[in-house]
């Protein structure tokens, strides 16, 4: 028989228990607000930016200030928020709370999922020491997804619990006591509408899937896009699959476009404790050190199998050959320029075919974070080994 979750609950650490039952609180009431979107009030409405630039909604601003209330009330010192400039110092607490109250704003007004996502620290001497630091240090995490139905997964070290609002007793009832991610699914997603803008390796692996059974994997895949990140998770968590936003060539995205501090960190921490892999393409996200409160990073997590975390280092003659793939083609891409009619392809490719053969793994993988140059990447994706499922 499922439980109801009445704070302090067996599965939380004693002392976290006052601070997740406040989170759960400030997550009912959000998910009351959200259900009546449009009755009352319009809360896809702009309401300013945040410290990147990035378009506010109503309901972030609305979500910010419920859990920054929570938290006041339930031992936290420093609060960062996705929506802050900066941590917030809320006094005395033994805690550190970084939070992204509102995931997925683009999707409030077309009535699809969106979430809140939080890591929780032990609190350090100064606000930003709290949270710039190895973020393999989180002591819990998780998120809320609100969609057709409303369920939070957290963690504290031991597995990940799956909760599920119950509406009509206004609390959280405990659905699944140890959630796992399928170890292999035939599934990805990634927004195809950055393919031009992507890495070779990445645009490998994703030629390979859409190419099916008839492609180098033999299986055909499903693609997804939600354009949520708690969406997204909450899918592969429930039947597996991969997420990939890694960095592309594209102003502002070199560095991947996700926040460490409050996106990636807790559902990294999340995806492992739920017997998934999680990295930036070069390194598992667990083994980050956070330098900035809003740092981004590439992102690629879900079932193991599908996950090849990279080497940190690379030979330098895969390096070498990766590079002189790219000369090849911008060699061809300028010869194609300065003649009339377009130069055949195939010995191009075959010179390509060449280098590829001594570009070892650990090369192909590394190459998953550098910036490509858009003038360099409308030929075929080069076939380097990247993401294995």
């Amino acid at each position: 028989m499922q439980d109801i979750v009445q704070m302090p609950n067996a599965h939380v650490p004693a002392d976290l228990r006052p601070l997740m039952q406040a989170l759960a609180g400030a997550a009912i009431a959000l998910a009351g607000r959200i259900a009546r979107n449009g009755i009352a009030e319009h809360l896809g409405a702009v309401a300013g930016t945040n410290s990147d630039g990035d378009a506010q909604k109503a309901l972030d601003v609305i979500a910010d200030g419920l859990f920054l209330d929570a938290a006041r009330q339930a031992g936290v010192a420093h609060y960062a928020s996705e929506e802050q400039d900066a941590v917030i110092d809320l006094g005395a607490g033994s805690l550190a709370l970084a939070i992204d109250p509102l995931d997925g704003s683009s999707n409030i007004d077309t009535n699809l999922s969106v979430g809140t996502i939080f890591s929780i620290y032990r609190a350090a001497g100064s606000p930003e020491d709290s949270f710039l630091r190895p973020v393999g240090e989180q002591i819990g995490a998780g998120y809320v997804i609100y969609g057709p139905q409303v369920a939070m997964l957290c963690s504290f070290g031991e597995g990940v619990q799956r909760y599920v609002l119950d509406p009509d007793a206004g609390a959280f009832v405990l659905a699944d006591r140890a959630v796992q991610i399928a170890p292999a699914a035939a599934e990805f997603a990634i927004n195809a509408s950055n393919y031009r803008h992507w890495a070779p390796p990445i645009r490998a692996f994703v030629d390979e899937c859409l190419a099916g059974t008839e492609g180098p994997r033999g299986r055909d895949f499903n693609m997804r896009w939600i354009a949520s990140l708690v969406a997204e998770a909450h899918r592969i968590f429930t039947r597996g699959g991969v997420f990939l936003y890694p960095a592309d060539g594209r102003a502002g995205y070199q560095s991947g476009r996700l926040r460490l501090v409050y996106e990636c960190a807790p559902m990294a921490y999340l995806v492992v404790q739920a017997g998934g892999a999680a990295t930036d393409g070069l390194q598992e996200i667990l083994g980050l050190q956070a330098t900035g409160l809003h740092q981004r990073v590439p992102f690629v997590f879900g079932s193991r199998v599908k996950v090849a975390a990279p080497s940190r280092s690379a030979s330098s003659s895969g390096t070498e050959a990766a590079v002189a793939i790219d000369k090849v083609r911008a060699k061809r891409a300028v010869s194609c320029e300065r003649s009339s009619a377009p130069i055949s392809g195939r010995r191009i490719n075959r010179a390509c075919q060449r280098l590829r053969n001594v570009v070892c793994d650990n090369a192909a993988r590394k190459a998953i974070n550098a910036p490509i140059s858009p003038s360099t990447n409308h030929g075929p994706a080069t076939r380097t080994k990247a993401l294995r499922p």
